[in-house]
Formats: structure tokens, C-alpha cells, sequence
């Protein structure tokens, strides 16, 4: 089939920032986008007033239409979405979609994932891919089907993590990143010289996945080595960021850290121990080293340089993290 237009009409789905960078990338590259789905409105803040998705403001600014239903089997929806007529549907960090709303773009409906498939399927791949401490990530868009990212892959590209690396720096090279590789993915489906081929084959035992984020996983364990307990540290900055609770004397504290060194050494120091000379150094024990704190978050405070932190700091007694 001889398409007679150089860009599809597409329709986009997503929700968070991420998402957002790229609606805007197709946006400014002139890819005709006939509408956005997105979450509903979701209250926030002290006064639980309702707050679009950033994928909803950036339609909203740039006068795109905008369905977000509540369920996607709903019939009106349903109706909505085949009334716009796109032959290619987009798919970015959103939720996973029923049969019936994927097989109605005739040319595909594709997921950019920010991991090189099949690892690190599930919510949250950028943050697992630090904290497991890899050297190397990765984009991929791949055609939905009936599961959770497991469909046939379109296009890769590897992206590097580097040693300065965290969650918030690489979500902006990543995000950077998909726009391009969006845009070769629209443009090779609707050529048709884009063929998606299946996921490798990988043994349960070998295969990462990447989870929600739960407020466990943001716990720091003083029993773990220093290099693990700074990359869950950077696989979490600056959101939701690792904590931990800071004993004072009589008071505890959960204290968020978001930058962090390691020191590998012996020790004799109990996991949690603290050791600073309370003004420049700030060190945590654990196993087989230390855990240098570079920034720190009291509750309800600025994040801080540990400088400023140990400058307003006062020991009230024992000192240590739980």
C-alpha cells in the first residue's frame, strides 16, 4: 500500500513528564497528532484540588484534543478514539491497554520502554537499571500485545549510565532520546519497512524486572555494601529518593539522602554507625566500607549540601541511622 502522506496521523498516550517530552518532540517535528489519552484529573496537594498529567498540559497548550477515561472498554471511548482515525497509536509510560483499543490503528500501536527489552520490564526500568548498578540501558518500541511489555520489538538504542548518573539525569538523556527514536519507529511503520522481530528468549533466573517502586524499596539497608547502598541512593534521586531513620538521642527521624560516595575499607563499626566531625564529613558504616552523605533532607526542610546540614545539626545524644 502507497501511503500518500509523509506523516500518520497519530494518536498519543501517556502520563508523566517523561511522556510529555516526547508528545512535545513529535509536536515541534510536525507529526500530526489527532488526540491525547491520558489518566484523569487526580487531586493533589494540601488542598486536594485537581491536577492534570503533564501529558495533559502540554496537549492542552498546544490545542490537541484530550479523551481520559476512566476504563478503557468503556463504549463512549471506544467510540471517541476510532473517530479520530489514526493509523498509528503511541504509547509512553501509561497504562497497559485492552485488546480492543490496541488492534484499532490499522498501521500498529507501539510502547517506547526505557530499557533494552526483554530486561527490565515493568513500571519503573530506570530506577532498577541504577540500583542493580548497570553500565548500560537502553529505548526500545515494541508492539503492544496482551502483556506487560513483551511484544515484538521495532527499534533499540543503548545509552550508557554513567558513573554520575542518577534517576533524574538519565531520565532527561533518556527522555532526549526517544523523541528521535519515536519518530524513526512512526516513520518506518508507516513505510512499512519497519518489521518488528520477538523478544529474545530469556531464562526466569536471568531476567530483571523493574517493579513499582514501593516505600520499601526506598528503605537503606546499612547492611549492604557501600557501592549497593549508593546506587539505590542514585537509582532514586531525586524522586521518590532513598531514606533512612536517623536515631538522636530520644528522637528518630526519617531522612531523605539523595547523593552519596562509597568508601571501601574494614571496619569494626556496627551497620549505621555513624562517624563526622560535624563539619565537612558525615559517614555511615555498613558492610565492608562507609557511605559518605554528599545531600540530605530533614522533613519539611530544603534538600542540603551535608556542609549546611551538619552546620545546623545538634546531637541531642547518641547519634545513629537506624
Amino acid at each position: 500500500m502507497i501511503q500518500t502522506k509523509s506523516k500518520p496521523d497519530i494518536v498519543f498516550m501517556g502520563t508523566p513528564d517523561f511522556a510529555a517530552g516526547i508528545l512535545l518532540w513529535l509536536i515541534r517535528e510536525r507529526y500530526p497528532v489527532k488526540g491525547v489519552v491520558t489518566v484523569p484529573d487526580k487531586p493533589a496537594g494540601r488542598g486536594q484540588s485537581l491536577r492534570p498529567s503533564e501529558v495533559k498540559k502540554t496537549a492542552v497548550a498546544h490545542g490537541i484534543p484530550v479523551l481520559q477515561p476512566e476504563k478503557f472498554r468503556d463504549g463512549s471511548f471506544l467510540e471517541s478514539l476510532t473517530r479520530w482515525n489514526a493509523p498509528l497509536f503511541v504509547v509512553v509510560a501509561f497504562r497497559m491497554l485492552p485488546r480492543q483499543v490496541w488492534q484499532i490503528p490499522t498501521c500498529g500501536c507501539f510502547n517506547l520502554h526505557a530499557s533494552l527489552l526483554p530486561m527490565y520490564r515493568g513500571a519503573a526500568p530506570i530506577n532498577h537499571a541504577i540500583i542493580n548498578g548497570e553500565k548500560e540501558t537502553g529505548l526500545t518500541t515494541f508492539l503492544i500485545d496482551d502483556h506487560m511489555d513483551t511484544g515484538g520489538i521495532l527499534l533499540q538504542e543503548r545509552i550508557p549510565i554513567l558513573e554520575s548518573d542518577d534517576a533524574g539525569s538519565l531520565h532527561d538523556r533518556m527522555m532526549i532520546a526517544g523523541g528521535p527514536l519515536v519518530g524513526r519507529t512512526i516513520d518506518g511503520l508507516w513505510s512499512g519497512n519497519l518489521k518488528a522481530f520477538p523478544q529474545e528468549s530469556v531464562v526466569t533466573e536471568n531476567l530483571k524486572t523493574a517493579p513499582k517502586i514501593t516505600k520499601e524499596t526506598c528503605r537503606i539497608d546499612w547492611n549492604r555494601k557501600p557501592e549497593q547502598i549508593v546506587n539505590l541512593i542514585r537509582g532514586l534521586s531525586p524522586y521518590p529518593c532513598a531514606f533512612s531513620t536517623l536515631e538522636n538521642g530520644d528522637s528518630t527521624t526519617n531522612m531523605k539522602i539523595y547523593k552519596a560516595l562509597a568508601e571501601h575499607t574494614r571496619h569494626f563499626y556496627a551497620p549505621g554507625s555513624i562517624l563526622s566531625d560535624w563539619k565537612k564529613v558525615f559517614k555511615v558504616a555498613c558492610r565492608e566500607g562507609f557511605v559518605h552523605i554528599l545531600e540530605i533532607q530533614t522533613p519539611g526542610k530544603k534538600r542540603l549540601p551535608i556542609e549546611a546540614f551538619l552546620a545546623g545539626f545538634r546531637e541531642n545524644g547518641p547519634v545513629s541511622f537506624l
